[in-house]
């Protein structure tokens, strides 16, 4: 299969792009579209053989449930049963933006998308394109990320390239994924609203509108054989490079000064910038900033897929705080080491 790829015109003009790409939308084929987290792996939600072949081409087990992206609010109910005024205080306050929110689905939903499950995960995308795309279609777009199962999420058209070019119709290059991890999940179909997976929209966001809010124990460990994921990245290696990685947790002046004492001439290293220069002899990928979340988050796709290209054996990363966006970032990367982490003490 030959790839299209649609470059989006800066800073206006991309009507034409969109109606073709939302053309192969419709008529059942993959389209990988930006958003402002990662890009996506496109197909017709409503259309259960167009959601096969994103299985198909991610090597993504059946059971893990998919998001729908819709345009606005207003389509919630179109595809979920029963909601509740607290998912319309959150979207009026959240949406659009990265905050994906799972509620009870009607049957219109084919149980391809859900994993086989009674709800859906549902998502407004803040990205111009996106949402062009989804409204020309006129149908929720389901979009896993568009990797090959268990590597780095793509934050760039290049890195689709790299995993999907030959397998999917089209890829619409938007520019690089503003937020750079994937959207938050909360769960709001419990007694209480329960964290899924720490994304682009912090807890403590969420928190000032729902209060209390519970914190799924995938957050911070695999799930158990036969666990059933509630929603998508909770189960299954996820986010991995080629070469293993150990997560190093601790302050980070002591976790910088662990992975110099341990560190080989093959090891690579995932450090905040502060930290880099005791560094200077191994391959390093840089963070951002110990106090910069966003940079950290904007980062951590791209560290991880980049040593795919050099010669490591192994990969150690510093650990960001679990407050904020480095909740997701720390969650990230402990899933692309397989919760293999080590404590500098």
């Amino acid at each position: 299969m030959k790839t299209r790829l649609f470059t989006i015109p800066r800073p206006e003009g991309y009507e034409q792009e969109v109606r073709a790409a939302a053309e192969l939308l419709r008529s059942g084929q993959l389209v990988a579209i930006p958003t402002e987290t990662v890009y996506g792996l496109g197909a017709n939600a409503l259309d259960p053989e167009a959601v096969r072949h994103i299985y198909e081409a991610k090597g993504r087990p059946s059971n893990n449930p998919l998001i729908i992206h819709v345009p606005s609010a207003e389509w919630l109910e179109r595809y979920c049963e029963n909601v509740p005024e607290l998912a319309y205080r959150l979207a009026r306050r959240f949406w659009p933006g990265p905050l994906t929110m799972i509620l009870p689905a009607k049957p219109v939903v084919p149980k391809a998308t859900t994993g086989g499950l009674d709800t859906v995960a549902v998502r407004c995308p803040a990205h111009p394109v996106a949402l062009a795309i989804i409204e020309a279609a006129g149908v929720p777009i389901a979009a896993p990320s568009a990797n090959t199962s268990g590597r780095p999420s793509c934050t760039s058209a290049a890195h689709v390239q790299e995993d999907m070019n030959g397998k999917i119709a089209g890829i619409v290059d938007g520019g690089d994924s503003a937020v750079g991890v994937e959207s938050t999940i909360i769960d709001l179909t419990g007694e209480k609203p329960c964290l899924l997976r720490p994304g682009g929209m912090p807890l403590e966001a969420l928190e000032e509108v729902l209060g209390s809010v519970g914190v799924d124990q995938a957050v911070y460990r695999e799930l158990h054989e036969g666990e059933q994921p509630k929603a998508p990245g909770m189960a299954y290696r996820h986010y991995a490079p080629q070469a293993p990685v150990t997560v190093v947790t601790g302050a980070p002046e002591r976790s910088a000064a662990y992975i110099r004492s341990r560190a080989k001439a093959d090891t690579g290293v995932i450090c905040f910038d502060e930290y880099a220069q005791l560094f200077s002899d191994l391959t390093v990928e840089r963070l951002g900033s110990v106090h910069d979340q966003a940079a950290q988050a904007h980062r951590v796709f791209e560290a991880l897929r980049a040593f795919d290209h050099t010669q490591v054996r192994e990969i150690l990363a510093q650990c960001p705080d679990p407050s904020g966006l480095g909740l997701a970032v720390q969650n990230r990367l402990k899933k692309a080491a397989g919760f293999h982490t080590v404590e500098a003490l």
